[in-house]
């Protein structure tokens, strides 16, 4: 199980490490953007983004193991 959390942790690092490395205009325009955003539509956002990571390791155990 912890070698499974450090593997997730590692993915997510270089995932989000790919934007500001490939794009960097286009990320620093991005997260500005962001940045004007209020802080419910931060908040929803924040939170899909958790229930998706949720289904997804989920379905990931189910058919890995």
């Amino acid at each position: 199980m912890n070698s499974t959390i450090l593997l997730a942790l590692a993915l997510v690092l270089v995932l989000e490490g790919l934007g500001p490395m490939l794009y960097p205009r286009a990320w620093r325009r991005m997260v500005a953007a962001m940045s004007q955003l209020p802080d419910n539509l931060l908040r929803r956002f924040g939170g899909g983004l958790v229930v998706a990571g949720i289904v997804i390791y989920y379905m990931l155990r189910k058919t890995i193991g």
